[in-house]
């Protein structure tokens, strides 16, 4: 397993472990999605939403490298007809932009990614061609290992919102990856990003601008996992003894599109963990 390629299932059981609200849902709507033309989904959401969460399960139900059948076989994925068609069969790019900014010069991000992704599809696979090109790279894996990639991209939006000056360096990235209409079907099943801001429709982001967009005002088919349901909660706060009524008054904050009453999964933790409102 490595950091940016197929990193395992090991975030997901960590995440079991806790108050975890069954979300796995969500990736039948993916499974749904892959090899098609709407195979690029963006989800976009307000801080403590549960988006890494949603990355870490979907690493973990698609990465090649490891056997996830334990920790999803009692979830509800597992009743979907796609569940063994789809699990654990993929390269996976992970990309959590956060932390590949901690670890890279803010400057360079771009070249830290390349060379760190042709570094451990390397490892992964001695034969492999390295091209000059990095899209060539990738076809050439595709090619050696019969595998497409599915790429899921936390905090996509992170270098804009905090390091605007290498926005353009960025979103060529973004564009040589998604927007590519010779290299990136025989590249990617799919990717999923996630992030807080929207894409932008100025045409400054036209890097993207293929993504499916899943927002808080327009969640489509993602609004049933985002945040958790009054139904949820309610099941938290007998499990940790807890008052709903407390509960209700302090993180009942958001109305998805009539769907459902949205609590803040972060806050409602937190406060199951402590015994606190």
């Amino acid at each position: 397993m490595g950091t940016y390629l197929n990193p395992g299932n090991s975030g997901f059981k960590r995440i079991l472990k806790g108050n975890y609200v069954d979300k796995t849902g969500m990736i039948e709507i993916i499974n749904d999605r892959i090899e098609t033309s709407d195979n690029l989904i963006c989800v976009s959401r307000p801080r403590r939403f549960g988006k890494s969460y949603a990355a870490k399960m979907l690493c973990a139900y698609y990465d090649k490298s490891c056997d996830s059948a334990k920790l999803f076989d009692d979830l509800e994925i597992a009743q979907e007809s796609s569940y063994h068609k789809h699990m654990n069969q993929y390269n996976v790019i992970y990309l959590d932009m956060t932390g590949v900014m901690g670890e890279a010069k803010k400057t360079d991000i771009i070249t830290f990614m390349i060379n760190e992704l042709t570094r451990e599809l390397s490892l992964a696979y001695p034969a492999l061609k390295v091209e000059a090109g990095f899209t060539s790279t990738l076809v050439n894996a595709v090619s050696l290992s019969g595998n497409k990639f599915l790429a899921i991209i936390d905090e996509w939006d992170a270098p804009i919102r905090e390091n605007p000056e290498i926005q353009d360096e960025y979103l060529k990235f973004l564009r040589l990856l998604f927007k590519n209409s010779g290299v990136t079907d025989q590249i990617f099943a799919a990717a999923y990003m996630t992030g807080i801001l929207p894409i932008k429709k100025d045409g400054s982001q036209s890097a993207i601008s293929d993504f499916q967009e899943y927002t808080m005002l327009h969640p489509g088919e993602f609004a049933r996992f985002t945040g958790f349901s009054e139904t949820q909660v309610k099941r938290l706060c007998k499990k940790n003894k807890m008052d709903f009524g407390s509960v209700k008054s302090w993180y009942d904050g958001y109305e998805l599109a009539g769907e459902h009453a949205a609590y803040n999964p972060y806050s409602v933790r937190n406060a199951c963990r402590e015994k606190t409102c």
